[in-house]
């Protein structure tokens, strides 16, 4: 087995992106989506998986997580965010990626449309099964309706197992406020978990900074979260 590493491209993993801290309702597609995602970065189940879904449902976490997951098994991964990369040239970016065990890709959309990337990424692709190695792979749609041009790549894309991950309800976003807030070591009861919930943007990467605002607030004052205290520091 390689030795756990991640290449010299400048990109790393967050600490706060783990399986563990991400909400997904029992019994729920999510849910299902989460234990494949496990099994691959585990190295057992599905060697390539397509994840989709809107902005905000949690991606980028995800991919990180089973970053994270893999690394933790001992494994050489690299996460690489296309949205970042996109202007640089390819085939020199993604050279000796198909050397690794796991490779996370974010925001396949951003480079969907440009021959130079398409190409390259159809070459990766190929590479990495022929060497064992397992792709996961991230976009705001699905493999059929994500404009990719390269018939090759697209017929490619649709090889493996695709999962949606599904916005959550109103009552399932506070949930996962609560969630991530036990996580940090927080106490956010419902009635602030509401007040917040109806006071601030619904899109969880913004709730998630919000309680991260909160969290350093309740450090540095020592502080509980009531719905005064959260008032004050979020200006609401």
């Amino acid at each position: 087995m390689a030795n756990p590493q991640q290449l010299s491209l400048g990109v790393s993993l967050n600490d706060d992106a783990t399986f563990d801290n991400f909400y997904a309702p029992e019994g729920s597609a999510n849910a299902a989506s989460l234990e494949l995602l496990k099994a691959q970065a585990e190295g057992r189940g599905e060697w390539f998986i397509y994840l989709w879904g809107r902005s905000g449902v949690g991606l980028t976490h995800l991919l990180q997580a089973a970053g994270h997951r893999a690394q933790d098994a001992g494994q050489a991964i690299q996460y690489l965010p296309l949205r970042e990369v996109v202007g640089f040239a390819p085939e020199a970016l993604l050279d000796g990626l198909d050397q690794l065990d796991y490779l996370c890709l974010d925001g396949l959309e951003a480079v969907a449309g440009k021959p130079d990337w398409e190409e390259a990424l159809f070459h990766l692709f190929n590479r990495l099964r022929d060497n064992g190695g397992r792709l996961l792979v991230a976009a705001v749609q699905g493999p059929r309706e994500l404009p990719i041009e390269l018939p090759d790549l697209r017929s490619r894309l649709q090889w493996g197992m695709t999962c949606q991950v599904h916005p959550l309800s109103d009552e399932e976003k506070q949930l996962a406020l609560r969630h991530r807030a036990r996580a940090r070591g927080l106490e956010l009861n419902e009635e602030v978990a509401h007040y917040i919930l109806q006071r601030v943007p619904r899109d969880m990467n913004e709730l998630f900074c919000y309680l991260q605002r909160l969290d350093h607030a309740s450090l540095a004052e020592q502080r509980k979260l009531t719905i005064p205290f959260v008032k004050k520091v979020l200006n609401l």
